[in-house]
């Protein structure tokens, strides 16, 4: 072959090979576009369905924050002696069971979100077993100053149910 014939060669083979780069460039483009339009299809789609699940559980979870806040908590768990101890045990079995119930919802909230419910059960089981280390003689005087614990300070369920609120404010 001669210098001529190869540069001639080289002409046709030069616009082929461009076109096969472009149409491959924009086969990849468009191959991307695609599978990100699925991707993003299927995680709309799945949000629909996940949603109400995810907002039934933040429900449960300030249901479970209501009910462990201390007035709710000395209102509903009523002391069946006039034991101090069994009234304090009766009370932080009581946050437990209810803990205990909602366990599961962790799996629909924020890891944030499930630690701030995590430290509020704590503190207000704290609450409770500072009371309980008073003088106090009796389950009702015990309940009494569990509610007296409670005037002064913001309760930590009321701290975390506003975390509560501030993120599904933040699903919308």
């Amino acid at each position: 072959m001669s210098g001529e014939q190869i540069l001639q060669m080289f002409g046709f083979l030069l616009p082929a090979v461009v076109t096969g780069v472009v149409a491959f460039y924009f086969f990849k483009m468009h191959t991307k576009n695609e599978d990100g339009r699925r991707r993003f299809l299927l995680h709309k789609d799945s949000q629909k369905n996940t949603l109400p699940i995810r907002l039934q559980a933040y429900e449960r979870m300030a249901l479970f924050l209501e009910r462990i806040s201390i007035p709710s908590l000395v209102v509903r768990v009523a002391p069946k002696s006039s034991d101090k101890n069994e009234y304090e045990n009766l009370l932080i079995k009581s946050i437990e069971n209810e803990f205990e119930h909602n366990l599961s919802q962790q799996i629909y909230l924020s890891d944030e979100c499930w630690n701030i419910i995590k430290a509020a059960k704590s503190a207000t089981i704290q609450m409770i077993r500072k009371a309980g280390m008073s003088e106090t003689d009796s389950a009702d005087k015990l309940r009494e100053d569990v509610l007296t614990e409670t005037m002064d300070k913001q309760s930590p369920s009321a701290t975390a149910l506003s975390f509560v609120k501030k993120e599904i404010g933040e699903l919308w």
